[in-house]
């Protein structure tokens, strides 16, 4: 899901990691274009579990 994410991001010319980082912290949508259904695609997952999901695999957990 973050790879379609991101990759909307950089078709629209945005900064993936700022725009992913700004929708995780502050929960607004806006962040995310709604291109390649990104915005709705990030949104069928509660922002814990993104964050879950990244520090575990950062960790390689």
């Amino acid at each position: 899901m973050l790879e379609t994410v991101y990759a909307a991001l950089e078709e629209k010319g945005y900064n993936p990691i700022d725009q992913i980082v700004g929708y995780l912290i502050s929960n607004d949508p806006a962040y995310i274009p709604r291109v390649n259904d990104a915005r709705n695609l990030i949104r069928k997952f509660e922002r814990d579990e993104i964050i879950e999901a990244l520090v575990k695999y950062y960790l390689g957990k």
